[in-house]
């Protein structure tokens, strides 16, 4: 009886999306819906924000399936803060716990960065420089750009499913 042996190579890894980092300090229901009103979209808040560390750091996402061209559209926020105790190694008559604020970032490589919009599609997207034109002309966002999602060193952060 013949082997089959298949052969898998790199064919997942490449994931066909699109990867736009947004700088505005808009919160990011406003954000959404600017994007919803410019782009034509539908982004709604996911039922649960993306969670790391057991629920420690947790990032809000935004997501509109469009079914009749197959494309998944992701907003996400790139930073979380927490707010934290920290002791004081010094003795005092006041409290000695201090609040401490920390950043975290989704995609530590673009630390200025406030949100991602990502644009999962089973084809080849050819729409970018389109859809970055239309966000460049939201008064409210201070500038947008692509970014290469092959030159992110954590680009498992942005599986969201």
């Amino acid at each position: 009886m013949a082997v089959h042996k298949l052969i898998l190579d790199d064919a997942f890894n490449d994931a066909l999306y699109t990867l736009i980092a947004i700088h505005s300090s808009l919160e990011d229901y406003r954000l959404s819906y600017l994007l919803n009103k410019h782009l034509g979209i539908a982004l709604s808040r996911k039922a649960t924000d993306l969670d790391f560390k057991n629920g420690q750091i947790s990032y809000s996402i935004y997501e509109w399936e469009d079914q009749k061209q197959l494309v998944t559209w992701s907003l996400v926020s790139n930073i979380c803060k927490t707010e934290g105790l920290q002791q004081t190694d010094y003795k005092s008559l006041f409290d000695s716990q201090e609040k401490i604020i920390k950043t975290f970032q989704l995609l530590p490589e673009h630390k200025t960065v406030n949100y991602f919009l990502k644009i999962d599609s089973e084809f080849s997207f050819s729409k970018e420089k389109y859809i970055l034109d239309i966000i460049l002309k939201i008064p409210q966002i201070a500038t947008a750009y692509s970014v290469d999602s092959n030159q992110l060193k954590s680009k498992e952060n942005l599986i969201f499913n």
